[in-house]
């Protein structure tokens, strides 16, 4: 499986292998390129469209695990046909050698049939996993391409459960099909067998498949709209995990647990009903496939008895025939299990090029400007300005004001929208699901061409003279570093958590780990660096994981760094280690943080007072506590608020 996991471009890098001598360690580099199929551009016109393209990546693969599965499916095609001869030119006549002779070949058959299954289950897996990697890889590579547009215009959930669930209807759609595809040859092979031995019994062989499938035809359309359902519900219930998680500590502090475990109760009860609903119709056409498969085994038998009395067909025959009766069923079986896969596959493909047709918002410029080096950041909405090099705070009444301006700061566009459900026709049949449907890609559009508009004019802030607008985003993202308490804590270890591009050096690595006053982690962790970190952060508390974020984005060493409500989450004790320490790391750079700790304004440079979205005073904290009522109301109102239970 050398080619495993799929390449697709932004992830395609080279690998690099790592061998070790008793004397040296050596690092060599092996590029590979990509194939001639790959996962650049997938097809996004409609849901089968993207399902063809898909196989299509793996069609050598497939071909070759098609004919693998020709020959699994040999020993029970073939072999009824040699039981008959075995029955007719040996054992009737007493021809030992014969008997033998044909044993051998059966044998010899079954023998093929291992390996083929062996093979065969080896290359299904490959493809599976390519399928499903790939698309998975698909769906990644759109989110890190539109990064926080993304859920501003699709519910999180419900990329998450495009990329778990919905990729893996695509692995088990590759299976079916090489499967199928042997299936398929068999059929043949048995109707020629049939028809060369009996015409009329060769003709109920062709025919039966046909009759199954038009009298299961009516059963699919129903479980094709429940599998919608049962999908578009699950991506709901995915989507209010997602919230309540994110937002568990939020509200634990109001009393609202229980108010959203209702809601989920509900909401899971909902999806669970959905499932059994699409589960009946599946059973449905699960049925309808066991019930014609045997009333062809019994119609196929009674008419070779027939023959048989007839003197038309031997007894071997007969046996032949019975054999391929019990066998004939496997192939129906596998149509059908095609066709409730292709049927998945095409609502989870609905789905998935719903996320991957989104493109960014961003253009690029006409005139690329550079941004300049020690220059001034100023917002002209709110009038807000950063010297070059300065520790400047920005304290606000409603925090929300000031997210919003560091947002602006960041090139970040605001959420002012709901996100779009990526389908609302639940329980819509016919003309008016695809009203929904065309209604759902309409309300798309708009939000793309907003954010399209929105990003494509001047930003209204600069650094020096530049507009953040005249750069492309990718040197914005990288002069200009915002974080926030909503910065997420990926599985991995410690180091990999606090420096995830490898850029930093012991050294380095330890110091912004101090700097964040996160020594406490790295000291709680078994295996220090290589201590292993649960995906969010669960085996840290709230203040911990709020430091090892501040510690990656101090790890990033930007030019501009703005942090929000840095501190929200610590104990004083430890909020005081971080103003302390925060501000030395960061001498002789701009840093920008949102706040109303004293704590941390007792050390700024400068300090910026939000009020109604514009700036109104700017001086130390000692200055503007003295001469602006609104901000010693601020500021006073935030130390007679309640404090919370520390986190560390």
């Amino acid at each position: 499986m050398h080619d495993f996991p799929p390449l697709v471009p932004d992830f395609a890098g080279p690998d690099v292998r790592v061998y070790t001598t008793p004397t040296r360690r050596r690092r060599a580099v092996v590029r590979r390129r990509l194939p001639r199929r790959d996962f650049t551009q997938p097809d996004t016109r409609s849901a089968i469209r993207f399902l063809v393209w898909l196989l299509w990546q793996q069609l050598p693969a497939l071909v070759l695990s098609s004919l693998i599965s020709v020959l699994e499916w040999l020993p029970g095609s073939v072999g009824p046909y040699l039981v008959g001869k075995i029955v007719d030119e040996g054992i009737i006549p007493h021809d030992l050698a014969t008997v033998v002779q044909l044993s051998l070949i059966m044998f010899g058959l079954v023998v093929i049939g291992i390996v083929a299954s062996v093979l065969g289950h080896t290359l299904v897996v490959r493809t599976w996993l390519v399928a499903m990697y790939g698309s998975m890889k698909l769906v990644t590579r759109k989110a890190t391409q539109l990064g926080h547009v993304l859920p501003q215009r699709t519910p999180t959930g419900e990329v998450l459960s495009v990329s778990a669930g919905d990729s893996d209807e695509f692995g088990s759609l590759t299976e079916v099909v090489s499967r199928f595809a042997g299936a398929l040859i068999a059929y043949l092979v048995i109707a020629g067998l049939v028809l060369s031995t009996s015409v009329k019994l060769g003709i109920v062989v062709l025919i039966t498949a046909p009759l199954i499938v038009f009298f299961a035809m009516p059963l699919l359309r129903p479980l094709q709209r429940r599998e919608e359902i049962e999908r578009t519900r699950t991506s709901e219930l995915t989507s209010m995990a997602t919230d309540i998680v994110a937002g568990l500590r939020i509200l634990r502090g109001i009393g609202g647990e229980q108010t959203f475990a209702r809601n989920y109760a509900h909401q899971s009860q909902w999806t669970r009903q959905a499932a059994v609903s699409a589960g009946i119709w599946q059973g449905a056409v699960d049925a309808t496939s066991v019930l014609f498969s045997g009333l062809f085994l019994v119609a196929l038998t009674w008419l070779g008895a027939r023959e048989v009395v007839a003197g038309d067909l031997s007894v071997g025959q007969l046996i032949s025939f019975f054999g391929y009766a019990i066998f004939m069923v496997w192939p129906i079986q596998t149509f059908f299990e095609l066709v409730q896969k292709w049927i998945r596959s095409v609502v989870s493909a609905r789905k998935t090029i719903a996320v991957l047709d989104q493109q960014p918002p961003w253009h690029t410029p006409e005139q690329r400007l550079t941004l300049p080096d020690e220059a001034a950041l100023h917002d002209q909405e709110s009038g807000f300005v950063a010297e070059p090099g300065e520790f400047t705070i920005i304290v606000s009444a409603l925090p929300d004001d000031s997210a919003a301006l560091a947002d602006r700061l960041g090139r970040y566009l605001p959420a002012e929208h709901e996100p779009v459900p990526l389908d609302v026709a639940e329980g819509l049949k016919g003309r008016a699901a695809r009203l929904a449907r065309k209604q759902q890609r309409m309300e798309r559009a708009q939000l793309a061409e907003r954010d399209r508009r929105f990003a494509g004019q001047k930003w209204g802030v600069s650094l020096g003279t530049v507009d953040l607008a005249d750069v492309p985003v990718d040197q914005v993202r990288e002069r200009i570093v915002v974080s926030d308490t909503a910065g997420q804590v990926f599985a991995g270890t410690l180091q990999s958590v606090i420096d995830p591009h490898g850029r930093l050096s012991l050294a380095e690595a330890e110091t912004v780990l101090r700097a964040a006053a996160a020594e406490d982690v790295f000291e709680g962790l078994q295996g220090g660096w290589q201590g292993r970190i649960d995906e969010r952060g669960r085996g840290l508390s709230g203040g911990q994981r709020q430091r090892v974020v501040l510690a990656r984005a101090l790890g990033l060493d930007s030019q501009i760094l703005i942090l929000v409500d840095p501190t929200s989450a610590v104990d004083a004790h430890t909020e005081a280690l971080i103003a302390e320490r925060l501000v030395a790391h960061r001498r002789g750079k701009t840093t920008i943080v949102t706040t109303v700790s004293p704590l941390l304004l007792h050390h700024a440079d400068r300090v910026a007072f939000l009020f109604n979205r514009r700036i109104t005073a700017y001086g130390t904290h000692e200055e503007l506590l003295q001469t602006n009522r609104d901000y010693r109301r601020t500021v006073a109102r935030a130390l007679d608020e309640p404090a919370e239970a520390p986190n560390d």
